[in-house]
């Protein structure tokens, strides 16, 4: 499937620099530059163009590229189209070509804009009521951190400082904690920095589709192994299809994640891993896809903490997921029977250095009890 993407990307990022290229050449000062020879300057904006491209690879890697470019190609096109239009519409005849330089403005203005979403971490705050929860509890959750995306080691310790502030009782790490491309220092240094949290209850753990890695160790340059065991040695507390009571008033129950299940192994269903809960006391599931809501509303939780969507990345398949079925719920929150769902966006993102169908968060949530 993602060759198939890429390939499309590819795809669409060549015939567009061919189009803008030739649409560029229209502008005065490279009719000026070029003598007038129409040929030279769609070649020149040609070399330009592709240029561009390779910087940004360069700079950044192929698919923030090929996210800007596309970008481009298209805000290029959808300014020609509103510009011939309003030609029509107005019987004005062309004069000076400036449908592109304005598209290109609002292109650099909407990505510089999807670069702050996703590098600046609001803060998300929910409130709840249980009666059966005795007193009440302040849970922050973190996920999607993917680190070396958008922050390394030392910029998550400093959203960590920031954590603090809130002072939870409990932080919940619900999946895609590093990536693929996360470096060996960055996963050392971003697990010491969980174990800088100040919590009365501790620092639980579920693993995302990432974590584990889609590439092999050695080109990682780390072990699964070795995560785990830095996590353990930083006191975070690993939920793999299992659940803590703690202090007695309320249960953390973490789900494996369902890639899993594609990986050959499998997973508890969602009532299988309630059966030795006590339901009776207030339930917090955490699950890294939100996929399975149905299910887990059946079983007996209480609130259901998901990541994964990263709030729908980009407009405008902002809500692909939740049309293919690929998510129950594409950001914020959802009740379904005596079950709060929340999904939240994410602290980071996957390899893209931009968001503009969402923001950067990390999550505080008040659960007030009898």
């Amino acid at each position: 499937m993602w060759i198939a993407i890429i390939a499309a990307l590819l795809t669409v990022s060549a015939s567009g620099i061919l189009y803008i290229s030739f649409r560029a050449a229209n502008f005065s000062f490279v009719k000026r530059l070029s003598g007038g020879r129409r040929w030279l300057g769609r070649l020149a904006c040609f070399v330009f163009f592709s240029a561009l491209l390779a910087v940004l690879w360069l700079t950044m890697n192929m698919w923030n590229a090929l996210v800007c470019m596309v970008h481009l190609i298209l805000f290029w096109l959808i300014g020609d189209m509103i510009a011939l239009i309003y030609r029509k519409a107005a019987s004005r005849p062309k004069k000076k070509y400036i449908a592109g330089a304005v598209s290109a403005a609002l292109c650099v203005l909407y990505l510089a804009v999807g670069w702050f979403l996703a590098h600046h971490v609001f803060v998300v705050s929910y409130r709840f009521e249980s009666e059966k929860l005795d007193g009440n509890v302040r849970i922050v959750q973190i996920t999607d951190s993917h680190v070396g995306a958008t922050f390394h080691a030392d910029g998550f310790l400093e959203h960590i400082k920031e954590i603090n502030e809130y002072k939870p009782d409990a932080v919940v790490v619900t999946g895609d904690f590093v990536d693929d491309d996360t470096t060996r220092e960055d996963m050392i240094g971003s697990c010491d920095a969980l174990g800088e949290l100040e919590t009365k209850y501790g620092v639980y753990f579920i693993y995302g589709n990432h974590d584990k890695g889609y590439y092999s160790e050695a080109a990682k340059g780390w072990t699964n192994a070795e995560l785990r065991e830095r996590l353990l040695e930083n006191g975070v507390i690993l939920l793999e299809d299992s659940s803590v009571l703690v202090d007695g008033r309320f249960y953390i129950v973490g789900r494996q994640d369902r890639s899993e299940e594609q990986r050959g192994s499998s997973r508890l269903t969602a009532g299988e891993i309630m059966e030795d809960v006590d339901r009776s006391k207030f339930v917090l599931m955490l699950d890294h896809q939100p996929y399975d809501f149905d299910a887990e509303a059946e079983a007996g939780a209480d609130l259901v903490l998901c990541g994964h969507t990263h709030g729908g990345q980009f407009i405008p398949i902002t809500h692909v997921g939740e049309w293919t079925g690929e998510n129950c719920l594409r950001y914020g929150h959802e009740r379904r029977e005596n079950t709060d769902f929340i999904v939240s966006s994410g602290i980071s993102n996957w390899t893209f250095k931009f968001k503009t169908g969402c923001h950067s968060e990390f999550v505080v949530i008040d659960i007030t009890g009898k």
